[in-house]
């Protein structure tokens, strides 16, 4: 029966990494090939030129700065936002936080399409529109990484924070200390959910940025894609170079995902 699962699950891989080990093989092809059988998308010429003509000849490898740039720095102030509300929402009583939790909760019922056209409007008062601070601070709300983290922070005992207080620990001390080294794993599993929702953001930035010298990749690869409609392997570049850096994210931090997936029942 062993077996037979290990099987099971090879089978399962290699229809998963098919895909994408296809998208890889052509994206290294000659330019212009000739596709007669399955076994043409595999065999030789091989060449880099396409690489090097995308990556020299387009704005490519700035949009992919800007998708870098704008999605470290939303990763970062969601998940430092998210876990310093779901501290308080845990662990600091106050008045009306109750209340307070709800209202964040309702954030899940309201989907964000629903929102976009007062958001545009909020952000264009601000002068936020085409800046790369209109990209990042509209989408630092996550009612769900709220949420999420104050579920761990409920499953800290009380009686350490009381422990930590009698030896003279006050609130910022208990939170960066005591409660951020014991929710790492939900951490790293938010920030890791966030980055990847960030770098696949195509809404709000084709709303607000207009500049193609500001666009990230979600939006300005649909403008290469128009331009090589008869070729395999152009695109195939293009989402090779856009694949890349999330592909290697998931390999780094493997075991942080799924620890923090497991332990915070987050799905899909």
């Amino acid at each position: 029966m062993k077996w037979f699962y290990r099987i099971v699950s090879v089978v399962m891989a290699a229809i998963f990494l098919l895909p994408v080990i296809w998208m890889l093989v052509v994206s290294v092809k000659e330019e212009g090939m000739k596709i007669i059988t399955v076994v043409d998308w595999f065999t030789p010429p091989y060449s880099l030129a396409v690489y090097d003509q995308i990556l020299n000849g387009t704005k490519l490898t700035d949009w992919l700065l800007n998708s870098v740039l704008v999605a470290v720095f939303v990763t970062l102030l969601t998940v430092v936002v998210a876990a310093m509300a779901g501290f308080v929402l845990s662990k600091v009583p106050f008045r009306y936080r109750a209340v307070a939790f709800f209202f964040i909760l309702s954030g899940l019922l309201i989907p964000g399409e629903a929102i976009i056209i007062p958001l545009y409007q909020v952000a264009k008062d601000m002068n936020l529109l085409n800046s790369y601070e209109g990209l990042i601070i509209p989408v630092l709300a996550s009612p769900v990484a709220v949420i999420v983290l104050k579920s761990f922070f409920d499953g800290v005992p009380n009686d350490l924070l009381e422990s930590v207080q009698i030896d003279g620990g006050g609130t910022w001390r208990i939170f960066t200390s005591i409660m951020i080294p014991l929710i790492r794993p939900a951490l790293a599993s938010m920030a890791i959910l966030t980055f990847i929702g960030s770098w696949n953001n195509f809404l709000w930035p084709f709303l607000s940025i207009t500049d193609d010298n500001l666009f990230t990749l979600p939006m300005g690869i649909p403008t290469l894609m128009s331009q090589y409609s008869e070729d395999y392997v152009k695109p195939m570049v293009v989402n090779t170079i856009a694949s890349l850096p999330i592909m290697l994210l998931f390999i780094i931090f493997e075991r942080q995902i799924v620890k923090g997936v497991s332990l915070s029942g987050i799905k899909g």
